[in-house]
């Protein structure tokens, strides 16, 4: 069925009060999320920066420094197909997974909409080759790093694309994850919770990024167990990150986020996400390791606090 067929077919069931129905589907899982704990390249990105590199640019040297940490699972930030082709090799060469992958979505602007998706569905056919499964976007805010909120129509047709481009996924096996920043808090966090309430949850699954519901709620540490709560159901992956005082640690550990709580929940909720590490550096962040020893910590830490539902 055409992007367009869909679409209209997507209305139908919204204006028609069907969409409704949605919202009592339990959500069924394409694959059991059995992968290894695997790492957003953003972390990366920031690391390097504070090193005087730029990831990205040399992708041998930086899948190599990757391997060091002796995390087996790469969760990369795409833009194009083309960019997931070069990557692939350096992949395969240093026996490093991509179970999931990230890409960023505009679909609240009519005139983008349609191209957006279309560019994401090629790169979701470039990753069959890496057998990924979950595929991750944040929709695009209306500004990056301010909480301006968008406005009702806007939602609506972002929530529309966000069940089109699901259902075209699943279609393909791969699971889409709605992922959030601190912007979808804005405004009673209208954004957030139209989206998940209003979308498919046999196409539109959620990614927990704990620490951005926790600042985008002005550091609450309840926003981000009663999300938990109101959609554990539908978490598909879960990024990790820590802070102490509001601040990205160097490493993840105790801090500002009760991750030991949180493993605790999922194992009694049998809620078994995807864990990703996504520990980034800001510039109020200790400095005292290298990228490759702080992703070892990382990785030692996640393996010790989730270790139950591994």
């Amino acid at each position: 069925m055409a992007l367009s067929s869909r679409r209209q077919f997507v209305q139908m069931l919204s204006v028609s009060g069907l969409g409704t129905l949605w919202l009592k589907n339990k959500p069924s899982p394409l694959a059991e999320n059995q992968f290894p704990i695997s790492c957003s390249s953003y972390n990366w990105t920031t690391f390097f920066k504070r090193q005087g590199l730029k990831w990205g640019e040399n992708p041998e040297f930086d899948i190599a420094e990757f391997a060091k940490s002796g995390i087996k699972a790469l969760e990369q930030s795409f833009e194009s197909p083309e960019h997931v082709e070069s990557l692939m090799p350096y992949l395969e060469q240093y026996e490093i997974s991509m179970p999931s992958a990230y890409v960023n979505s505009i679909l609240h602007e009519p005139d983008k909409a349609d191209g957006s998706i279309e560019e994401i569905l090629k790169i979701a056919k470039a990753l069959k080759d890496a057998n990924t499964k979950i595929l991750v976007t944040n929709p695009t805010p209306i500004a990056w790093g301010k909480q301006i909120a968008k406005t009702d129509a806007q939602i609506r047709l972002q929530t529309e694309n966000l069940n089109l481009l699901g259902s075209e996924l699943r279609n393909m096996g791969i699971q889409l994850a709605y992922h959030t920043h601190d912007s979808e808090m804005a405004a009673g966090a209208t954004e957030f919770h139209h989206v998940l309430q209003n979308t498919d949850p046999q196409f539109v699954w959620f990614c927990l990024d704990a620490h951005w519901i926790y600042r985008g709620c002005n550091d609450s540490h309840l926003a981000v167990f009663d999300a938990i709560k109101m959609y554990g159901d539908r978490i598909a992956e879960l990024h990790i990150r820590q802070s102490e005082k509001g601040t990205w640690t160097e490493t993840f550990g105790k801090g500002d986020i009760d991750y030991s709580l949180m493993a605790s929940i999922f194992k009694e909720k049998k809620i078994r996400p995807h864990l990703v590490i996504e520990q980034c550096i800001e510039q109020a962040t200790p400095h005292t390791m290298d990228s490759v020893a702080a992703h070892m910590e990382d990785l030692k830490n996640v393996e010790k606090t989730f270790h139950d539902i591994l």
